[in-house]
């Protein structure tokens, strides 16, 4: 039973490890778009190449700052 019970520990690393990489994926085109879009608003219009540094630097921010420790301090326990 302790095969089984490991096989099914690798498997759903497997799946969450996959979900994770593709929520990652999906924020950093939700970021490029919110990046380009905003800069056609300022009135400026970067190259593709600063679009994407701008929302893979936000997109690393997030995700640092999603898996830090400090997140959890807000909360009160009941």
């Amino acid at each position: 039973m302790s095969v089984l019970n490991s096989f099914g520990g690798l498997v759903s690393s497997i799946i969450a490890s996959v979900l994770m990489l593709v929520f990652g994926i999906l924020s950093f085109f939700i970021t490029v778009f919110i990046v380009d879009v905003g800069a056609g608003l300022a009135g400026h219009s970067p190259s593709a190449d600063f679009v994407a540094l701008a929302a893979a630097i936000l997109a690393a921010g997030v995700i640092v700052a999603g898996a830090s420790p400090m997140a959890g301090l807000g909360e009160e326990d009941a």
